[in-house]
């Protein structure tokens, strides 16, 4: 049983979310390599940047 914790501080991400990011780490969007090994320069990169930083606002 997964524990949840609502309190400030650290808390367990729902298990979809960590298999999405699992198998995105060694291939994100199908490009064969993981977002931290293309370059920042990149349209993929500055995509997800980009979504990224609008979700947040």
């Amino acid at each position: 049983m997964r524990v949840h914790n609502f309190a400030a501080g650290p808390a367990a991400l729902p298990l979809e979310v960590l298999e999405r990011a699992q198998a995105e780490l060694t291939d994100f969007n199908g490009l064969g390599m993981s977002v931290m090994e293309i370059s920042h320069r990149s349209k993929d990169f500055v995509a997800v940047a980009s979504e990224s930083e609008a979700l947040l606002r």
